[in-house]
């Protein structure tokens, strides 16, 4: 059927509504995906030995792995039992709460290459076929640059959750609430993955013609200065560690999206024709 529409509509052509029935069907594939993710990561929420071929893979947990930063504070305290996680504070609901939270969380970065590929999907049809292929190439790095994202997150949560707990007092008991923890951790490392995925949005917008690479460069000062902002604000630790973390790997970011966005520009001017740009005051060569 698809085939059959792009032959009889060889340009994509949709109406509003076509547009609209469109982004339902790709919003619904990205929701079911998540949902199918989430399911894996209630099964792995707790410790569970995977056979892969005769191998077992012995998993801690995805709970146990997301407290490990806590775990290591409290290690290194006189007594580790003085710092720890509360289930109980938000009533009897906390638990299931918590657990429903981290297999949603879990689901949502399982899913990442289809709702990814279903954003990309969704805008495609505008471009033509070698914006397509190029376009393709840098959105194939989408899911790792996502990922990196995650991992550099990971690298550094525990150096902010250290400094934000590090100042309890040694006798002190500091039993941090199950729930707000669990939210601190998981929108830490999803602020992460989805900051890496700034060029792959700026590529997007160049190969649509919304934004060239010259308005890119041009407005490189404020692009920094609002990266750094959006640093500040979306880090959830004060400290600048975690925000110097995630500005400067924004910043090398959008300028490899300037670079490929200028290389995208470059070719489609190859392709207009020299009449476009004659004044109104002399005549073409046609």
């Amino acid at each position: 059927m698809a085939l059959l529409r792009r032959k009889d509509n060889p340009e994509a052509r949709m109406s509003l509504g076509e547009h609209f029935r469109e982004f339902r069907r790709r919003a619904l594939v990205a929701v079911l995906a998540l949902v199918v993710g989430a399911v894996v990561g209630w099964i792995l929420f707790d410790p569970v030995d995977v056979r892969l071929g005769g191998v077992t893979l012995k998993n801690e947990g995805i709970f146990q792995w997301l407290k490990r930063p806590l775990t290591q504070v409290a290690a290194g305290r006189p007594d580790p039992s003085l710092i720890n996680l509360n289930f109980g504070g938000q009533g009897v609901t906390s638990a299931f709460e918590i657990k429903l939270k981290i297999a949603m969380w879990v689901g949502l970065i399982l899913s990442s290459p289809v709702w990814l590929w279903q954003i990309w999907a969704f805008l495609a049809p505008g471009l033509t076929r070698k914006e397509k292929r190029l376009s393709m190439v840098f959105l194939g790095s989408a899911v790792p640059l996502f990922a990196a994202g995650c991992w550099v997150a990971t690298w550094v949560l525990p150096n902010a959750v250290k400094f934000l707990l590090g100042v309890t007092p040694g006798d002190a008991v500091n039993y941090q609430d199950g729930s707000a923890y669990i939210t601190f951790v998981t929108r830490f490392i999803l602020v992460f993955g989805l900051a890496f995925l700034l060029p792959v949005f700026l590529v997007a917008l160049n190969a649509v013609g919304v934004l060239p690479a010259k308005v890119m460069l041009k407005g490189w000062r404020v692009a920094v200065m609002m990266i750094f902002v959006f640093a500040a604000i979306m880090s959830p630790s004060p400290d600048a560690w975690s925000m110097l973390a995630l500005a400067f790997p924004m910043v090398g970011l959008f300028y490899l999206a300037v670079g490929i966005a200028a290389i995208l520009d470059k070719r489609r001017q190859k392709k207009r024709p020299e009449w476009l740009d004659v004044s109104d005051d002399h005549a073409s060569t046609i």
